[in-house]
């Protein structure tokens, strides 16, 4: 049996694999033709020992509801008040003079006494991580506590507890490197298996602060950690279904495990919305021999999700310790019906998952009414009473979709209390939507619903009904023709006026040719080259970032007007530099040194300082000139630049013969609208931000210093990309920091 290599973080992202074959139409052819006060055991007083300060940290020279409000009355906008941190492909974490940068939680660290000091070699055992940190830091929100620490406080800046997405896994520092040395994903150690599956899913930790300092409250009666294996409850229209029948749940009602969760959403019932990315490829089905078992509407399903890996991404199906913890990977037909094997278990995944972080022994919820797909986040837009809650998702892939979900049930404030006994009054029932941007500047939200000619027609599948459309609901998009994105990520609404922002991180097959491309269109209208080392990507390398202002700023409403608020560009790019075929419409945003990005990611606006929004990067594109980055913007509004004929690079031979198109930019930023504040570690991904109520402390989360370190170097620390941020000969680990003003001021106002 050939020996695999372990998987390393320079493999292919999966975000950036598309199984989008859909012949939707391009622009062109349109143009022709979340206890409060529910009662909880008190967290006990006693805090984690240190926060501890990691190396290479430096300085640079409401009330229950969520998320935005409709237009209101106008509001003084502040100044950025910070000076632009420089870029830097050091192996630190910089941030502007004046502030500080704590670390708070990292890979392994307890979150109560059963757990004990991190190791940090690869030798935890498997065990403890259901007592300590997970990896790959991600999704975050605060949730406030009383003084007491016994009831939600939504007010309260000194005391709350963190929700926090585990994304994924950096195998070669979570094992020993004797393991590392040994791995073959063909036949996994049971033990290993075991520990990768404890280190995904959510953490809940309880934050204290004490002076300035904000630690983890080891002692809280709160702390939990949700896993890949924790038991799930279906609900909403899937439950029950024929297709969520599993070995496990012959009644399709619950299944085990959350996974790949990247960001999040969070309710004014107080509860927390962890969302299921990358979830596909942790499944085996080698489809040659699994193929001739299923019907081809099952073999058309799977593919368009990419059902269809041989092993899995970490091969969990394949332990050498046999039992049902690791069938249930194997996504094969393997029994005589769906009730004796596992052949459905993806459908059991792929949803945004609710949490209710004040009651920790609640089953958590996946919401089946939001849908089915490469879930990035689900963010709400402000509860109005009387109004329906709306929620807008991404779904994370290339030539993937934006979706709005608008509840059944119209908001009641007396369900603020209500935990998931509100979740499932208001996300287990309404419609689903996913959009359409039209080239004059507007949008249609188009309703996903089996009565729906295009749905109940569409000839490359056959939808049984409306749960079917739910638990495919890609397929229901293509049908219905919404707009092929480029790679829909984090969502963010604006409080001021309630416009909403989504960014497009990147798409390396937009404006070529083949069943895998797209053309261009004035949404996702780049297509150029950028030159990195030896090699040169095309297409929309760095991203952008569309946002959309709701007809009569209705969140509901089922038609909306839209341009592109920022686009992703190295200063230089449009003088010649780093590419390799020139072209003068790159840099369509004008940014300079202090501002220039790429690769857009997660977004929050600050709910304290009107109009402030963060903006986080997962770049690949431009990490031989500067680390991934948070900046701090203060945007206008939907309408406020110009229409802009692009005019784009006409090679290579596969390109769209058509590469001219006129886009919406809003109006371009200047670095007093648009400066860097933070630069990460090498290898590290800037992912998930929040604030405290009172907006003195922001979280924001490392992912993955170092992931570019290979299994050849795990024997050797001197030859890690990363030692941050415990320094030395350390493995790196993927962190929580927090970042406060040294007079305790406003962050970054």
């Amino acid at each position: 049996m050939t020996q695999k290599a372990i998987r390393s973080a320079g493999a292919i992202d999966p975000d950036d694999i598309g199984h989008n074959e859909s012949a939707n139409p391009s622009f062109e052819s349109i143009l022709h033709a979340r206890l409060s006060r529910r009662n909880l055991l008190k967290g006990g007083a006693g805090l984690a020992a240190t926060s501890f300060i990691g190396a290479g940290l430096a300085a640079c020279g409401s009330s229950g509801d969520s998320g935005a409000s409709p237009a209101v009355a106008p509001v003084a906008t502040p100044t950025l008040s910070f000076s632009a941190v420089a870029k830097s492909v050091a192996d630190a974490l910089a941030v502007p003079a004046g502030y500080t940068a704590t670390t708070l939680f990292r890979l392994g660290d307890p979150i109560d006494a059963g757990a004990g000091a991190f190791a940090n070699d690869g030798s935890d055992a498997a065990a403890s991580f259901e007592h300590r940190a997970g990896d790959h830091h991600d999704g975050i929100h605060y949730f406030g506590l009383d003084a007491g620490g016994t009831a939600r406080d939504d007010s309260n800046s000194s005391r709350g507890l963190l929700c926090m997405n585990h994304e994924n896994i950096t195998q070669v520092f979570l094992h020993t490197a004797a393991q590392v040395g040994a791995y073959n994903i063909a036949a996994r150690a049971a033990a290993e298996v075991d520990k990768e599956i404890n280190v995904h899913g959510v953490s809940v930790v309880e934050v204290q602060k004490n002076g300035a300092a904000y630690a983890i409250n080891t002692a809280s009666a709160y702390n939990r950690r949700i896993t890949a294996a924790t038991i799930m409850e279906i609900s909403g229209p899937a439950r029950g279904d024929d297709l969520m029948v599993t070995k496990y749940s012959p009644a399709g009602t619950q299944t085990r495990g959350t996974l790949n969760n990247c960001a999040h959403g969070y309710t004014p019932w107080g509860t927390y919305l962890t969302c299921e990315e990358n979830w596909a490829g942790y499944f085996k089905r080698p489809t040659a021999t699994d193929n001739p078992s299923r019907t081809a509407k099952e073999v058309s399903a799977l593919a368009r999700y990419g059902v269809t890996s041989a092993n899995g991404n970490y091969g969990w199906a394949n332990s050498t310790t046999t039992g049902d913890l690791y069938d249930r990977w194997n996504a094969t037909v393997m029994g005589a019906s769906a009730s004796a094997d596992y052949r459905n278990v993806s459908n059991t995944f792929g949803w945004t998952v609710e949490v209710d972080p004040y009651d920790p022994v609640a089953a958590p919820r996946k919401r089946t009414a939001l849908g089915r797909f490469g879930h990035e986040g689900a963010w709400l837009a402000k509860a109005t009473a009387g109004k329906p809650i709306v929620a807008y998702m991404g779904d994370d892939a290339r030539m993937e979709y934006i979706y709005k979900f608008v509840s059944s049930a119209n908001w009641d404030p007396a369900d603020a209390d209500r935990g998931l006994t509100a979740g499932g009054k208001y996300l287990d029932s309404g419609t689903l939507y996913v959009a359409k941007f039209n080239a004059d500047g507007t949008g249609q939200w188009l309703k996903l619903d089996i009565a729906q000619a295009a749905i109940a027609g569409y000839a490359s599948y056959a939808f049984a009904d409306q749960a079917d459309v739910l638990i495919n609901v890609r397929l229901a998009a293509d049908a219905v023709g919404a707009t092929k994105m480029d790679r829909p990520e984090w969502g963010a609404i604006n409080p001021v006026n309630g416009e909403v922002y989504m960014t497009l991180t990147n798409n390396s097959n937009r404006g070529l040719t083949g069943s895998s491309g797209a053309p261009l269109d004035p949404a996702n209208p780049r297509f150029y080259s950028d030159t990195k080392g030896a090699a040169t990507s095309r297409g929309n390398v760095n991203g952008h970032i569309i946002r959309w202002k709701e007809t009569g700023g209705d969140p509901a409403a089922g038609a909306f007007s839209w341009d592109v608020y920022l686009f992703g560009a190295q200063a230089s790019v449009d003088a010649g530099g780093d590419n390799t075929d020139y072209q003068a419409n790159v840099n369509l945003s004008g940014l300079g040194a202090d501002n220039d990005f790429s690769s857009p990611d997660g977004l929050w606006f600050s709910q304290k300082t009107p109009g402030l929004l963060w903006i986080e990067t997962d770049d690949g594109a431009y990490t031989d000139t500067t680390n991934c980055m948070l900046l701090a913007a203060m945007p206008g509004q939907v309408g406020d630049g110009a229409s802009k004929a692009v005019v784009n690079l006409t090679v290579p031979a596969n390109a769209n013969a058509n590469q001219s198109v006129t886009t919406f930019a809003g109006k371009q930023p200047g670095i007093a609208g648009l400066r860097r504040f933070l630069v990460g570690p090498k290898g590290s991904e800037i992912t998930g931000i929040v604030e405290t109520p009172d907006g003195r402390a922001i979280f924001v989360n490392i992912q993955h210093p170092g992931e570019n370190t290979s299994a050849a170097d795990i024997a050797t620390p001197a030859n890690f990309e990363s030692h941050w941020p415990d320094g030395g000969t350390a493995r790196p680990r993927s962190s929580t920091i927090v970042v406060t003003r040294n007079d305790g001021g406003l962050i970054g106002v």
